[in-house]
Formats: C-alpha cells, structure tokens, sequence
C-alpha cells in the first residue's frame, strides 16, 4: 500500500512538484483538493501502483474518488503525444483538482517541458493569450472547456492578435461537456486547430480524439439497462474507485481478461470507420407522465435552434406529469416556449417537449467549466 496525501489543487507549481514525485514513486500519491490553502493532508493508503486520485466534480451525481495508476497516467500523455504530432509544450488553463488540468501537467512532466500556468480563478482571454506567448516549443498545445474556447473565439473574432496567438497552437484540445456544433464552425472558420476530446476520470482523462480513439484504448456499444451504452478498454483505465469496491465491480468489468469500463454514456461507434459518437448520459433521463425522457436528446435539440445555443435542458417537478424538462438560458432574446416545444416535439418525443423556459443572467457553473446542473434543479424545484 501507499499513502495518499491530499493537497491544495489551487496552486498549480505544488501539485506538478508533488505529481513529478508520485509518478516517479518517490512521493506519495495526491489527491489535488478544490479548497485553497490545503496543506498536505494524510488521507490513508491506497495500492502501490496509484499515484493520482481525482475526485469526479459530481455535476449530475454523487461525486467519487478515482484511482490512477502511474500506469494509465503516462499511457494517456504518451497516447495523446503520438495522436498530436509529437510532445510539445502546454497551457495550463484548467484546474488541477480535474483529470483533465492535471493530464496537461502528466503530459508536461513526459515531454520534459515546462508549462505555462495561468492563474486560477476567473478565466481571462487577455490573460490566457499573455500566458500563450510565453511558449517557446515549436509544437504548443492546450485544453479548454467549451465556456473557455467561447470566449477565446469571441475575442479573437474581435481583434487579430489574439487570432494570431490562436492559430500558432499545433492543437487546441477541447472536451469535458458537449461542444455547441456552432462554435465549432466558427473556430474552424478562423482556423484555429481544434481537437475534440472525449473520456472521463476513469480513463485518464480524454483517450478519444475527434471521434477517434488513441493509444491502445477501444470502445463498443454494449446494452446495458437497456440502453446502448459506450464502453471502453485500454491502458489509460483507472484502478477503480476509492472505498467503494461495490462501484468498482460494477463499474469496471473484466471480460476473457480485459477490463471494460461501463462508461454509463449513451453513444454509437461506427461500424466501417470505428468513429465514436456521444449522444449523452443515460442517467440523465426523467420519467415524466410514464413516458421516459432524455434530457440531454432536448438539450441536443435546443442547442440546435438559433439564438439558444448555451442553453441546458434540466428537470422541475409537476404536479400533473411528475417531472418535466425545462430549458434554461441566458439569452433573453430566445424563439420563445412554443418554437422550441415544436422544434423538440419533432425531433425527439412530443412528451420531451419542454414546460418553460427561465431565463436567469448567468449559468452556474463549476471550477471545471460544466454547469452546475444539481443547483439549477435546487433552484426549480425550491
């Protein structure tokens, strides 16, 4: 066994020193913390072979502790190096108390380069370019959530520096959530280099890349719950969760000796290409008058629509139906309720077709980028 240690994810520099000595074995494994000013902190022993432990931010359900093996950790920065064009240099943008910020680092730590950190908080574009040209790698790269990429395009549509500064990445990778397929025109119409990203905690971050899985990571669809669900093998899968083997035996399947990661994501790989598509959980479903409805097939068919391409479909109880979908933006100049039950009645069900929509200024929103879908159903249902 090992200790793991605990420490404060708000100070990049700590946990790349830290993480560069739990990879070697020379440390303890770490578990970047959200608090700031955590000092390390001893938090028991897991297996040998854990060096990271990334507590999963809990946006549609409880969260969990996931075991990294150094292992899996370097087979995704090796995998994602290859899939690239080669190791380069990196932009931290993104938490470290998230898989995704600290593969940037696990990736930094494998090419031997140094990262340029941007500072925690509030994500600037003026700060994030400034952070950029302090890149000297000819090969630069980046990973952003979709609200971060929005705001970089936005300023880039609006002043050529930062365009110029964009488009000398060699890669902007860009996941964590669904992608609005209109901002992905727009940052293809400048030129930027963008690469969609997909995978979880458990797999060491993203190991999909534009549809594609990398590395020696394989995906299937396998019906599960009745639903076709994605699952996925390879080196980058984690150990398991901490303190729940129950999960982890559910979660994590062994099969004629491969293990297989239930990823509970409903999805499609193409039989001729291997393209893997993702089309949302298959927890995020209500049952509104007996009739099963899909939260995130509305929120795909919404964010289609003109004028409501940041909004989130999520539950409120009824008295009537039980559970209803409802749309919520912060756009006020959106098609109206009746454009959109329309548009939803069509493409979906008619029993998906949503009861309101609430316009609020801002969308909560995580450290990692996702909206807080938990507080905005506490805001409804309250």
């Amino acid at each position: 066994m090992r200790e793991l240690s605990g420490i404060d994810g708000n100070s990049p520099e700590v946990v790349l020193a830290r993480l560069r000595l739990a990879l070697s074995g020379e440390g303890p494994a770490i578990l970047p913390m959200a608090l700031g000013g955590v000092p390390p902190v001893p938090l028991g022993e897991v297996p040998r072979t854990v060096a990271v432990v990334i507590e999963t931010s809990g946006s549609t359900g409880v969260p969990k502790r996931v075991m990294l093996s150094t292992d899996a950790l370097l087979a995704g920065a090796a995998a994602s190096s290859v899939a690239l064009g080669g190791p380069g240099q990196w932009v931290l943008a993104l938490p470290t108390h998230y898989v995704a910020g600290v593969q940037v680092l696990v990736r930094s730590i494998a090419a031997e380069t140094l990262p340029v950190v941007l500072e925690p908080g509030h994500f600037d574009p003026e700060a994030f370019v400034a952070a950029a040209q302090r890149l000297t790698e000819p090969l630069r790269y980046t990973s952003l959530v979709p609200v971060q990429l929005a705001r970089l395009v936005q300023a880039a549509e609006a002043r050529g520096e930062v365009l110029d500064v964009l488009r000398r990445f060699t890669a902007i990778l860009v996941g964590g959530q669904a992608i609005d397929p209109e901002l992905i025109r727009r940052a293809e119409a400048l030129d930027i280099h963008l690469v969609r990203t997909y995978g979880s905690s458990e797999t060491a971050g993203g190991c999909v890349y534009n549809g594609r899985p990398i590395g020696n990571t394989r995906v299937r669809e396998a019906v599960v719950d009745g639903s076709r669900q994605l699952e996925i093998s390879g080196a980058v899968l984690a150990e398991g969760y901490l303190g729940d083997p129950a999960l982890t035996q559910e979660r994590f399947i062994d099969e004629h000796g491969e293990r297989w990661f239930r990823t509970g994501d409903i999805g499609a790989v193409d039989a001729e290409t291997g393209i893997v598509q993702v089309y949302g959980r298959a927890d995020n479903v209500i049952i509104s008058g007996g009739v099963k409805v899909s939260l995130d097939a509305v929120e795909r068919a919404v964010n289609a629509m003109q004028g409501l391409g940041a909004a989130v479909a999520v539950w409120a109880p009824d008295e009537h139906w039980g559970q209803v979908p409802v749309v919520v933006t912060d756009t006020v100049d959106h098609p109206g309720l009746q454009a959109v039950r329309d548009v939803v009645g069509a493409q979906v069900a008619k029993s998906a077709r949503p009861a309101r929509i609430v316009v609020i200024d801002e969308l909560p929103r995580l450290s990692s980028g996702k909206v807080n879908r938990q507080l905005l159903v506490r805001m409804l249902s309250s």
